[in-house]
């Protein structure tokens, strides 16, 4: 039994697998809720990921860097163009959507938590992040700053390394690598204890009083998702983009759901990286660079919330100001990876720019948190397959220019 138990787990696919965990999570958080031993499996997953993930962001892009050959920085001016439009243009369609939803909030408590008070506060944050100390970065998984310093000595050592040096940090970069792909072999635990512990907390009652402003925020998110990327997708390659957008949500975006984590995913997403054929030089650094600016999901929570908040005390928000919202929510969504609580935190800054006070923004950051299990889950999925979906497209135009056959 044992053994036809394993040779079944070699022979099926990861996602096959995962989807079998997903099932199984479900079933045991609704008939053995008090199971909680179940969910420590989702916590070591998660965990073991978030530990290797910072350490295998710096060890890539300093030895990409170190052996980088020429041109790959037009890719990356490409890749963050996309990253922003895209960012820019959800927090556009979150706009739309609140405009014609205009949801509101049933505001009955209070948080105590602190959050930015300005894009400034935001910004200084971003700054301060990208300066710490390298082994600090590293020690509290601070990506800007992870991103900074290895960039720093990758291009150091390219300039003074010799060809053995070179090879020895590409070793090392494919030993982190091998144990990547070991620790994501253990996704489909993983997920049936993530799975397990919503079901078992939450239930399907999360659905039912907040369901109006779950339904604009996740109606944007899909939108954003399956028609505006892919929509960037088609007019820079000229093709049909579901292939890829699809095969991303697939690989990327069911973990990134369940991990809530885009830290988390950044295995998972070079994982992919590699799979479609990509540069490494190039994708070792887009996909953190990702993981920190590319965010339509928190774009979508921080203006959709936002303006909610403004609607449910009766204020009026006219287009000038709806546009200037959206400028706002771009910057500070690249900037929630460096805030504690991420996109949530940023949500009073917004809503200081809409005369919405304090007292009740921080009332709207709580019931981000109670509704968080789908609205956080889903910003995920779509923040973390993002960075692949724009990564490859960048890429992807290179190869057309040179004749090359895309994968898809």
């Amino acid at each position: 039994m044992m053994k036809q138990f394993f040779g079944w787990c070699k022979k099926t696919p990861l996602i096959a697998k995962i989807a079998v965990g997903l099932v199984v999570g479900v079933c045991l958080g609704l008939w053995v809720p008090q199971a909680s031993f179940i969910m420590v499996l989702g916590d070591i997953f998660v965990g073991a990921l978030k530990a290797i993930a910072p350490i295998l962001v710096f060890v890539l892009v300093v030895a990409s860097l170190a052996s980088a050959g020429k041109g790959i920085g037009k890719r990356f001016s490409r890749v963050i163009f996309f990253y922003m439009l895209s960012t820019f243009l959800a927090a556009v369609v979150a706009v739309g959507a609140s405009y014609l939803v205009k949801p509101t909030i049933p505001l009955a408590q209070a948080i105590e938590q602190s959050a930015p008070s300005s894009l400034g506060e935001v910004l200084t944050t971003l700054l301060s992040n990208m300066v710490m100390n390298p082994v600090s970065a590293l020690m509290n998984a601070n990506y800007v700053g992870i991103l900074t310093w290895a960039v720093v000595f990758g291009l150091a050592l390219r300039v003074i390394a010799g060809d053995k040096t070179k090879d020895v940090l590409t070793d090392f970069s494919n030993a982190i690598s091998k144990a990547v792909a070991w620790v994501i072999q253990l996704a489909p635990l993983g997920i049936m204890g993530l799975v397990y512990g919503s079901v078992s907390e939450y239930g399907i009652e999360i659905f039912t009083d907040y369901g109006k402003l779950l339904a604009v925020l996740v109606g944007s998110m899909l939108v954003m998702a399956f028609v505006v990327d892919p929509l960037i997708v088609a007019v820079a390659l000229k093709r049909n983009p579901y292939p890829l957008v699809l095969r991303c949500f697939k690989e990327s975006g069911v973990t990134a759901f369940f991990t809530r984590s885009s830290a988390a995913n950044i295995p998972i997403n070079m994982s992919l990286c590699e799979k479609l054929g990509l540069d490494r030089e190039h994708y070792s650094v887009s996909i953190p660079l990702g993981a920190t600016i590319n965010m339509d999901g928190a774009a979508i929570t921080i203006t959709v919330m936002s303006l909610a908040a403004a609607f449910s005390q009766g204020l009026n928000v006219n287009i000038l100001i709806a546009i200037i919202l959206s400028f706002v929510a771009t910057l500070g969504a690249c900037g929630a990876s460096g805030v504690a609580g991420g996109s949530l935190l940023l949500i009073p800054m917004a809503c200081s720019l809409l005369g919405v006070g304090q007292d009740i923004a921080m009332q709207v950051v709580a019931v981000g948190f109670i509704i968080g299990v789908v609205q956080d889950s889903l910003e995920t999925a779509i923040n973390s397959s993002g960075d692949v979906i724009f990564c490859a497209t960048a890429e992807f135009m290179e190869w057309k220019k040179q004749g090359k056959e895309l994968p898809f």
